[in-house]
């Protein structure tokens, strides 16, 4: 396992210092539950660009090029360790870009009722790791 940085390690236990521990297991719980959220996007673009009426080689390009990009931008802008840091309004942007192609895919695939229900569990999500990471004032 790599070492952390003396800086990162200080600040991760500064932010975690800030809680309670109620409100850390709730935090925890919405770190899996984002992370479940971000690999459900993944299937349901890929699963979208599968089921498209093109010959098979092209959707598993389509396929792969959707879910490549995808990582490529929640990797640059929107996860913890992002290359590019974004002020706030900016990284939900690029969440909301993300889960919404995720929720369009589900929709595409036929599960209208499941792309609204995984929009809503991602924007509450969102919502709460936003939060959680504002600086304490």
């Amino acid at each position: 396992m790599p070492q952390r940085e003396p800086s990162e390690t200080a600040r991760m236990e500064a932010e975690w210092g800030r809680y309670s521990s109620p409100v850390r297991e709730l935090v925890m719980l919405n770190a899996v539950a984002a992370f479940v959220l971000e690999l459900a996007m993944l299937v349901f673009v890929a699963w979208w660009a599968l089921l498209l009426d093109v010959p098979w080689w092209a959707r598993v390009l389509i396929a792969i090029a959707l879910v490549g990009g995808l990582v490529v931008l929640w990797g640059t802008f929107a996860s913890p360790r992002a290359r590019v840091a974004l002020p706030t309004p900016g990284v939900v942007a690029v969440k909301a870009v993300a889960f919404g192609a995720g929720a369009l895919a589900l929709w595409g695939v036929g599960g209208p009722v499941a792309a609204a229900v995984f929009a809503v569990v991602a924007a509450v999500s969102v919502a709460v790791t936003t939060i959680v990471r504002m600086p304490a004032a």
